[in-house]
């Protein structure tokens, strides 16, 4: 690994240590947990799963994938748990797999999440232009609260994002 990557990681990886997940900044963390393990190249271990077991008679290129897969669950897993306060980290030590552990979050969560959608979809229709406002930081206002529907899974159709933004920026104009 090139000193630059390995700076590199550091660096992404500080800002997870930064804000441990407490109960109340999962979104967050969350996201963040999602921007460095892309970085890392281990997102996949969130979605794939490791199989248990493999064939005796597998290949060095099966038995090579298995491993490459197998150490990278334990380099999500360590710091995900490294990231999060100390009832959290009692709670899922002994949980291997990444997947499991956001799942559980997940649902732990859920009411969260409602919340915040309930939030952000009731600023974005109560969103008016000011008079006299620039239309263009308003307009990216908006598309700020449409992707942070997107980002908790209740995105908006391109339709109705065209729909809406032109008829709230019209209001005051």
């Amino acid at each position: 690994m090139s000193k630059t990557t390995h700076q590199n990681l550091f660096s992404l990886r500080s800002v997870l240590e930064k804000d441990k997940l407490n109960g109340s900044n999962f979104l967050d963390w969350y996201r963040n947990l999602r921007i460095v393990l892309k970085q890392e190249r281990n997102d996949y271990v969130l979605e794939k799963v490791l199989p248990e077991k493999l064939r005796s008679n597998a290949s060095h290129a099966v038995y090579d994938a298995w491993n490459k897969h197998y150490n990278d669950v334990v380099d999500v897993r360590c710091p995900m748990l490294a990231t999060m306060n100390s009832d959290l980290q009692k709670q899922y030590e002994n949980v291997a797999s990444p997947i499991e552990i956001i799942t559980s979050l997940k649902a732990m969560f859920r009411e969260q999440a409602r919340t915040e959608r309930y939030q952000t979809v009731k600023s974005l229709v109560e969103c008016k232009l000011p008079k006299d406002a620039p239309v263009s930081p308003h307009v990216i206002k908006m598309m700020g609260y449409i992707d942070n529907l997107r980002r908790l899974d209740c995105p908006i159709s391109q339709e109705l994002a065209t729909d809406i933004i032109p008829r709230v920026t019209a209001v005051k104009l």
